[in-house]
């Protein structure tokens, strides 16, 4: 079965590596996994990436993203017909509040928001609404003068960008900056890290940036067909000043222009949404970023 739900992910409409089991099933131990597949005469049309707790069916609460995973056959009266019958199974299982996680639209190969639809003629409740900063690689990206700044200022102290699969380095520089910030730690450990990038090599990516051979921090990429998602980035207080940050970004900038569409920076809010961190967004808009969102919605049975 997992290879039909993988061979199917990579051919769907909306599909990316953080839906494949291989990648799901490294934090197997902390979700009940409650994951559907939806058919027609018995072809496989849709998936439904999902978890399960006391009552609530989550897609996926272990996952950024989530909802429907699509066939490119499929229309918008499969999925209303397959909603309502996702309805009555959850009833029957005694699933008492289905929370339903968006795929923004960067990430689709094609046209994929039946879903929105659904979700609006079943009175879905959107609950959380996180704002995500995204370069669009196709409209050449503008930079405010101070970056224009940090970047001329971290060529003069001679930074140098390189690929790496240092990852335990890398995770204990953003483990360190993480608790002394937030007194958080990050989502993944760096046995996870490790782990995932040996399965994805081609979708998870380490970048560190050096001044000689001191190592300033870097960024874990994401990557799927249409967007280079920075998962991670940490940079030291010597790197900050040197202006790291700015060239590492415009380095990355610069090399997947010509391959993906969009370059995404991540969420900026923090307590689900309702606090926007202005620094640092203002941080991202700095390179050109502007606004998407990440919803969430919630209906109860």
């Amino acid at each position: 079965m997992f290879e039909t739900w993988n061979g199917f992910v990579r051919e769907s409409r909306n599909g990316m590596f953080l839906f494949d089991r291989n990648y799901m099933e490294y934090h197997a131990d902390r979700f009940t996994d409650h994951s559907l597949l939806f058919f027609k005469n018995d072809e496989l049309l849709s998936l439904l990436p999902a978890s399960e707790t006391e009552g609530i069916l989550t897609s996926h609460a272990g996952l950024t993203y989530g909802g429907f995973i699509t066939h490119p056959r499929v229309t918008a009266s499969f999925l209303m017909e397959s909603f309502e019958k996702l309805k009555d199974y959850l009833k029957e299982a005694h699933v008492h509040t289905f929370v339903y996680k968006t795929i923004p639209y960067i990430f689709y190969r094609l046209p994929a928001q039946e879903d929105l639809y659904v979700l609006f003629r079943n009175s879905a409740s959107l609950f959380r609404r996180d704002i995500s900063s995204v370069i669009d690689l196709k409209q050449k990206p503008g930079y405010t003068k101070g970056t224009k700044y940090n970047i001329s200022k971290a060529r003069k102290h001679l930074l140098q960008v390189k690929e790496s699969t240092d990852y335990e380095s890398f995770m204990k520089i953003e483990a360190e900056l993480l608790w002394l910030k937030y007194r958080a730690k990050p989502t993944h450990s760096s046995a996870e890290i490790i782990m995932l990038a040996n399965r994805f090599p081609n979708n998870i990516r380490l970048f560190l940036v050096y001044k000689d051979t001191s190592c300033l921090g870097g960024t874990i990429l994401y990557i799927t067909d249409q967007v280079v998602h920075t998962q991670y980035i940490a940079i030291t207080d010597e790197g900050k000043e040197v202006g790291a940050l700015d060239m590492l970004t415009d380095h990355l900038i610069s090399i997947f222009t010509s391959t993906h569409n969009y370059f995404s920076f991540g969420i900026s809010t923090e307590k689900a949404g309702t606090v926007l961190n202005e620094g640092l967004i203002k941080n991202k808009e700095s390179f050109g970023a502007r606004a998407i969102t990440n919803d969430f919605y919630s209906i109860q049975l």
